[in-house]
């Protein structure tokens, strides 16, 4: 008996350390660069722009902050944008572009980009880089900096640091964006494929769930879960009871029947701060997505999640996987397919 709740607490600990030290099998540095050479390594760098762009970092930092300090939610709406660019392409800022007449639909018309927003702040730090700097920093670069600095704003210190250096792609298209980016639908299998072709594991993929501690979700993208999980006008048995009635209560109209367009937070614990409040809410099945719910099925990341309750814990990995997320499939300068876009909507 004894040795058995032995066991059973050192288990945690145990992860705790594979958490704070490995990702993929390598140790990581108290930047969370990867120490062995990485697949980005030698391609992005600290401060790329020290010397053709000395202020730019410091240029989106202080936009960002100042919108996300007028209107707190635009920090989930940057990091949402930066997470479906870079699980299309990678993160070369093709989500950014507009559609152009006679041609294929881009990025942003995909069904799962259409509720994205946000986009007129990074136009709004390109403009002033431009006129600064003029083609010297990328939008793939900017989005980067202003997800991770939106985010921070409220620790007043960055959470994590950017490797910068990327160019922007000129290709965007929205049969990409539906076929590449995770659902909320999503099942565990799935996840893990979709992470895995873009080499991020599963330590990843519960970190990077985390997002969802903040920000809110159109009752829509899960209300089946609520109201038609099989079918027979039922609830999905995983969420917890009182939290499908809290969520049934806040999508329904007044004849019950579903309102797609009513809006909820992604975290019952608070929308607007980054904390652990999501995975505390997710081991008592509050998970809002489906996808969410997923990560219980998998025991592995079902004790990781465990472990990222702890908050510190969380935003320590949170941010090694937010490097990872943010190196996929990069361009950079010699690479074919990109450029320094002088508008962040359009190719040059």
């Amino acid at each position: 008996m004894a040795k058995s709740l032995e066991i059973r607490f050192l288990f945690p600990l145990v992860l705790f350390l594979v958490v704070l030290l490995c990702v993929d099998g390598k140790r990581l540095n108290n930047n969370g660069h990867e120490m062995r050479k990485g697949r980005w390594e030698g391609k992005l760098k600290m401060n790329f722009y020290h010397k053709s762009c000395p202020e730019a970092e410091e240029i989106v930092n202080e936009i960002v902050s100042k919108k996300v300090a007028e209107n707190p939610s635009l920090a989930p709406k940057l990091l949402r944008v930066h997470y479906h660019d870079c699980f299309v392409r990678g993160c070369d800022a093709s989500l950014l572009l507009d559609s152009v007449a006679g041609k294929a639909a881009s990025e942003k018309e995909a069904r799962p980009n259409l509720s994205l927003s946000g986009f007129e702040i990074i136009d709004e730090i390109k403009s002033i880089l431009e006129k600064r700097c003029p083609r010297t920093v990328s939008c793939a670069d900017i989005l980067t900096l202003a997800a991770r600095d939106a985010v921070s704003y409220e620790f007043e210190r960055p959470l994590w640091n950017v490797f910068t250096g990327r160019v922007d792609g000129r290709v965007s298209l929205a049969t990409e964006a539906a076929r590449d980016l995770p659902s909320a639908g999503a099942n565990f299998t799935t996840l893990q494929k979709l992470f895995a072709e873009s080499d991020l594991d599963i330590v990843d993929l519960v970190a990077l769930s985390g997002a969802h501690t903040i920000g809110i979700a159109h009752c829509g993208v899960f209300g089946r879960r609520l109201l038609n999980f099989t079918g027979k006008g039922d609830t999905d048995p995983s969420l917890n009871p009182s939290y499908a009635s809290f969520l049934k209560s806040e999508c329904s109209d007044k004849s019950l029947r579903l309102n797609s367009s009513a809006v909820v937070g992604m975290d019952p614990t608070g929308p607007l701060t980054f904390d652990s409040g999501y995975f505390v809410s997710l081991l008592k099945n509050k998970g809002l997505f489906t996808s969410d719910a997923a990560l219980l099925t998998d025991p592995s990341a079902a004790h990781i999640a465990s472990v990222f309750q702890n908050s510190k814990t969380f935003l320590a990995q949170f941010g090694r996987s937010m490097i990872k997320m943010s190196s996929i499939k990069v361009l950079t300068l010699g690479d074919q397919g990109g450029e320094i876009r002088r508008n962040c909507r359009l190719v040059n």
